[in-house]
């Protein structure tokens, strides 16, 4: 992935999620939700499909795993990140987790110095969550939300459940697209407020 222009003001936003298949009920979701935030002014990449399989993540492993690396350095880009996982058995699938698990990275600078952003740590994130029922969905949604929180970053106001068994994902566009936008508005007052740090 390359290194984003130092001179650029333009918002960086990471869109991860889906499931394998490529072009996912899920991802669907993500895209939309990215639109919103390329309205608000972003410049937003992606790692759905099949850039989610990456080995379970070990904390011990010392070979760079190609999806990982872009992953990781996907997120040391982004000013923000939008999140969307299906609701399997009412919880987060286990290859939105296992891509999450890998943010662990990030603890220490790209060099492996420690640094005083770790995580996502003042990062605005937008949740995401794709499944047929209430219930699975909202419990889905909890979930990437108090992952988020673990990881220091800061969920958007809004997180958007789509229900499929009552509706298509566009019947969810607006809020979707507003999670995107939502996600723009946090990093530009961060960078208000850290004028230096969203370089």
């Amino acid at each position: 992935m390359s290194k984003p222009d130092p001179n650029s003001k333009a918002i960086h936003v990471l869109a991860v999620g889906g499931s394998t298949r490529a072009g996912s009920t899920t991802e669907a979701a993500l895209r939309i939700a990215a639109d919103g935030a390329t309205a608000a002014g972003a410049n937003v990449r992606f790692v759905t499909g099949p850039d989610l399989l990456m080995p379970m993540y070990d904390g011990r492993a010392t070979d760079v795993d190609p999806a990982r690396a872009r992953l990781v350095d996907g997120v040391r880009w982004a000013h923000g990140l939008l999140v969307a996982s299906p609701g399997y058995h009412g919880a987060v699938s286990g290859l939105v987790k296992n891509a999450l698990d890998h943010i662990e990275d990030l603890r220490v600078g790209p060099d492996g110095s420690p640094t005083d952003t770790p995580y996502l740590e003042g990062v605005g994130v937008g949740c995401i969550a794709v499944a047929q029922g209430w219930q699975a969905g909202v419990s889905t949604l909890h979930q990437l939300r108090t992952i988020v929180h673990a990881l220091r970053g800061w969920p958007t106001p809004l997180g958007v459940v789509v229900n499929t068994g009552q509706g298509t994902v566009e019947s969810r566009s607006d809020a979707l697209r507003m999670v995107g936008a939502q996600v723009v508005e946090f990093a530009l007052m961060r960078r208000a407020l850290h004028p230096g740090e969203l370089s």
